[in-house]
């Protein structure tokens, strides 16, 4: 039974490092009515490769679908499901300047955050944490009155 229930999954996608590859993963996911939640793409230093990071919803069954998909796409390289890895995600939230500076901080660095930025109206305080730790840094944020957040999508590395 539990290879039909719908779990939160990451999976990277090590692939070559060229033009539309990206277009071509995400349209595997597309074109089977798959949904990604978060979808992170950096180049890997000294190489001519990428690391995509991709947090979505699916059945076990579904993932080792997705996963063979993958592997038959020409520039990908290797695919990886997470099972046991760190995870980190990161968000940017600005606030109104007449908001309690200090209180922001301190909340900020309960999430492994701090202020980043101070302007004439405006502070941006960034986070990085576990990605539903960053949920609650948002829910606890609210209350300062936040103009703006931005989060910047999750990254995972296999211990």
């Amino acid at each position: 039974m539990a290879e039909f229930t719908n779990e939160r999954r990451v999976i990277s996608v090590i692939v070559m490092n060229e033009s539309s590859v990206l277009a071509r993963v995400t349209a595997l996911f597309a074109g089977r009515g798959y949904n990604i939640e978060s979808l992170t793409v950096a180049p890997i230093p000294s190489s001519n490769m990428s690391h995509i990071t991709i947090a979505t919803n699916g059945s076990a069954k579904v993932m080792e679908q997705i996963t063979k998909q993958l592997h038959k796409l020409i520039p990908v390289y290797k695919v990886i499901e997470h099972e046991e890895m760190v995870e980190k995600e990161m968000v940017l939230v600005k606030f109104p300047i007449a908001e309690n500076l200090s209180d922001i901080s301190a909340l900020c660095a309960t999430y492994n955050g701090g202020i980043v930025n101070v302007g004439t109206e405006m502070v941006i305080a960034q986070v990085a944490d576990e990605p539903k730790r960053i949920k609650h840094f948002i829910e606890a944020a609210q209350r300062y009155n936040p103009c703006e957040i931005v989060r910047g999508g999750v990254v995972a590395i296999e211990r």
